[in-house]
């Protein structure tokens, strides 16, 4: 965005969205977040996205709209219980506030909804693209039905979906992926030759707020244009962290121990392509994996 504008943000408080924030307001846009509890700051505002409810003058001063809530996925294990949560948590957050817009006097202009490459499903041999059919699993139908959701807004707003892969910053997934090296269990995970789209916490940050001036909608690829393999990935974390890459787990034994959750977050597949995001003008910042893992890890900080 060219002028400042007021952007009210659904889910601020986790790994994405503080990065967001931070980012916006350095930016100079005044940033609005959605919050359960009773208020403690100027620019928090109330809602029960479980219960349907938001104040109809909450979105109506806001310029756009940033939708970022949803329980964790990498919360294991995935019991029946928690997949109704991994699912409703995104589908009543999207649409109490796809309600909201479209009910508003006066709608932004522009709702942000996230995505994941969890989309796709496990796509072995593919290259992913925004044309891409939707695929087989429990990932697949909780992301078509999140964007789903979003659409259910007033003609007036721009509705676009960023679909995110594999987050890598302070925190989050690395954070894990550490833990796992340190103890000296890093290896193949499967074959490790799987396609993990991936892209820095400040890009993924950085393209959500490319997305806020951009014309495009509907669905857009998040990740770094230079694709990896799990096995780049826990290659590079156990060279940085000076420990050994050698106990492999099988495939058999993911699926054994994590169900659903090894196959469709560990084993699947996904070559996800940002060229849309790239045409669109997005100045990718970090393109190579070794200095982003480095840059999480503290190895090699960098300045931006």
């Amino acid at each position: 965005m060219t002028d400042a504008q007021t952007v009210l943000i659904a889910g601020g408080s986790g790994f994405i969205g503080t990065e967001l924030i931070s980012q916006l307001r350095e930016h100079g846009h005044r940033v609005v977040v959605l919050v359960r509890h009773a208020t403690h700051h100027p620019d928090e505002r109330m809602w029960d996205p479980d219960a349907g409810w938001l104040n109809p003058e909450t979105i109506e001063r806001a310029d756009a709209v940033i939708n970022l809530s949803g329980a964790s996925i990498s919360r294991l294990p995935w019991t029946l219980s928690y997949k109704r949560t991994i699912l409703e948590s995104r589908v009543n957050a999207t649409t109490t506030l796809a309600t909201a817009i479209r009910k508003a006097s006066k709608p932004p202009a522009v709702f942000l909804s996230g995505s994941a490459v969890g989309f796709y499903g496990d796509r072995p041999g593919e290259v992913l693209t925004e044309q891409s059919s939707v695929g087989d699993g429990f990932l697949p139908k909780v992301v078509d039905a999140w964007e789903s959701a979003s659409r259910e807004v007033s003609p007036a707003t721009r509705v676009t979906n960023f679909r995110t892969g594999v987050v890598i910053g302070n925190g989050g997934l690395v954070n894990t992926l550490k833990l796992i090296t340190k103890l000296g269990g890093a290896g193949p995970l499967g074959s490790g030759a799987q396609h993990w789209p991936w892209i820095s916490l400040y890009d993924e940050a950085a393209g959500i707020r490319h997305l806020l001036d951009s014309s495009l909608s509907g669905p857009v690829n998040l990740c770094a244009p230079n694709p990896a393999t799990a096995g780049d990935v826990m290659k590079t974390i156990a060279r940085l962290e000076h420990r050994p890459y050698w106990l492999p787990a099988p495939s058999w034994a993911i699926k054994g121990a994590l169900a659903d959750a090894g196959r469709e977050l560990i084993l699947a597949d996904q070559n996800q392509s940002s060229q849309l995001l790239a045409a669109d003008g997005f100045d990718f910042r970090d393109t190579s994996l070794d200095e982003t893992l480095e840059q999480a890890l503290g190895r090699n900080p960098q300045v931006a």
